[in-house]
């Protein structure tokens, strides 16, 4: 950049603020980083650590099938340079930024992955996939990746809290443009570079992400992800290298945060404010995902699964059902008759009526012709949704919903929840939930005979001293081939809702 240029980017008032000193905000990010260790991790924070990886492991696996992921591997020139890291589910090895696009992808391609409600995005998948993709290749115990994580979840909430919720209203997808900065710190964390080329790779990365929502609802909003991985990585390798890049490259007049957000749009203070006090891992606005659609319609659902298992509720008893969510929970929600699998994720009815006849949702629940079952579109009938009157739009909390069924003798049985962003924070899955939904998902890929020692060995991940104690796990001989899958897309309209609140 010229002096010119310099000059007038320190002199514009729509620039971010650098940091005391000249020191540019990606140059103070590299120093949290680097200052970060494992030392200062609490209980909590790798608790909360240990059960998103194991989550985004098991959701990984289930994505390996699916066409998206199917089709990259297939694609030429992908997956065919030598390495040791694994493509998890199958017994293919390739190089760490390869081995990050494939399994990246395959992480998000059912959207069944953990969410954090600050983000505004899906904070696990852009570092699991990195992590594990890198460790194999260089080295790493459990308890660095923990750390390398932990940070790299640190660094893109930090992001969100600064730039959120206008950069998502905007139309990006946090989940890969916020996500990318995660990667990228969590690898230099893992192997260990200074600060000088920390910074570099942040401030490479900055010109690596993307990912835009108008492309929701297909293929490429998983490639968002196995992008996001592998730029993060690509990232960190460059800087380790030598590469190069603008250390001012957030505060400068054409740099990320007024091409992304835009003057007057973001607030670069909530970057460092309290900084790891507590880690954001640790945060009541992490969710797992408990049943693999949209987390809008989460809250609905546990409410008809208590009602049906407290009320001892019958299908064939049921005479009305009602299903009030928050107004913005409702939006892209209210699909009262499915026609595809996706319109299906994407419906309160249909998830709600599911939740009360058979009390489970599995991911089979959202294939083929699933949807179409007629004890479930014979409840579909019988249900309406609207927005709950007494959940205002602009309330603290936007996650609630009540559901009330009317049997035919006539009782109304009720059930309200005024706000779950997934199941975290005071209430988290159980182990046996946590099982329920990892076993549902790994048996997408793996032999049945591997995936409970895998998951009682992911239970105590931080105390794994190689990584290969993992992906051992992970790998499946070529007899053991996962059936494809066929995706069918819903058809978009011309003229779609504005999204007012982010949709995990």
């Amino acid at each position: 950049m010229s002096d010119a240029s310099s000059a007038s980017v320190k002199s514009n008032p729509a620039i971010a603020p650098s940091e005391p000193s000249g020191i540019t905000l990606l140059q103070t990010l590299a120093q949290h980083v680097l200052a970060f260790d494992k030392r200062q991790l609490t209980k909590g924070a790798i608790a909360q650590a240990r059960t998103c990886i194991l989550d985004a492991i098991g959701v990984t696996l289930a994505g390996y099938p699916e066409p998206c992921t199917q089709i990259l591997l297939k694609t030429p020139g992908v997956a065919t340079a030598p390495g040791p890291s694994l493509i998890f589910g199958s017994a293919r090895r390739t190089s760490a930024l390869d081995a990050a696009l494939i399994n990246g992808t395959a992480s998000h391609a059912l959207d069944f992955d953990d969410f954090s409600g600050i983000m505004g995005g899906h904070h696990s998948v852009p570092l699991v996939s990195t992590l594990l993709a890198l460790a194999e290749e260089r080295g790493g115990t459990g308890q660095d990746i923990v750390a390398a994580y932990v940070i790299g979840v640190e660094v893109e909430i930090r992001l969100a809290r600064a730039v959120n919720f206008h950069h998502y209203d905007k139309g990006w997808h946090p989940t890969a443009t916020l996500g990318v900065f995660g990667a990228a710190a969590a690898a230099c964390h893992l192997i260990k570079l200074d600060h000088a080329k920390t910074t570099m790779a942040l401030c490479i990365a900055a010109s690596l992400a993307s990912g835009l929502k108008a492309n929701f609802g297909t293929m490429t909003k998983p490639l968002h992800i196995g992008q996001c991985c592998r730029n993060g990585l690509l990232a960190a390798l460059l800087a380790e290298g030598g590469f190069d890049a603008a250390t001012d490259v957030f505060e400068h007049a054409q740099g990320f945060l007024n091409v992304f957000n835009g003057p007057g749009t973001f607030d670069t203070a909530k970057l460092f404010e309290n900084w790891g006090q507590p880690w954001e891992i640790e945060a009541k606005s992490i969710g797992l995902k408990q049943f693999p659609c949209c987390g809008s319609t989460h809250p609905a659902i546990n409410m008809a699964l208590n009602l049906r298992r407290e009320e001892k509720i019958e299908a064939a008893d049921i005479a009305r059902i009602e299903v009030m969510p928050h107004g913005r929970r409702l939006r892209h929600t209210n699909t009262p008759h499915p026609q595809t699998p996706l319109e299906a994720k994407f419906s309160v009815q249909y998830v709600v009526a599911r939740a009360l006849r058979y009390g489970v949702l599995r991911l089979k629940d959202f294939e083929g012709d699933a949807h179409f079952d007629p004890e479930i579109v014979r409840l579909l009938d019988l249900t309406t949704a609207s927005p709950h009157p007494d959940m205002a739009d602009d309330a603290e909390h936007q996650w609630g919903a009540e559901v009330i069924v009317t049997m035919k003798d006539g009782r109304r049985l009720a059930r309200r929840i005024d706000n779950l962003v997934g199941r975290g924070g005071d209430n988290p899955m159980s182990s046996s939930e946590l099982w329920d939904k990892f076993s549902d998902c790994a048996a997408r890929s793996l032999p049945r005979e591997q995936i409970a020692p895998l998951f009682e060995r992911l239970e105590t991940f931080e105390k794994i001293t190689e990584v290969a104690q993992v992906t051992r796990l992970l790998e499946v001989s070529e007899l053991h081939k996962a059936p494809a899958k066929k995706v069918v897309f819903a058809p978009r309209g011309a003229q779609e809702a504005p999204e007012t609140t982010w949709v995990p």
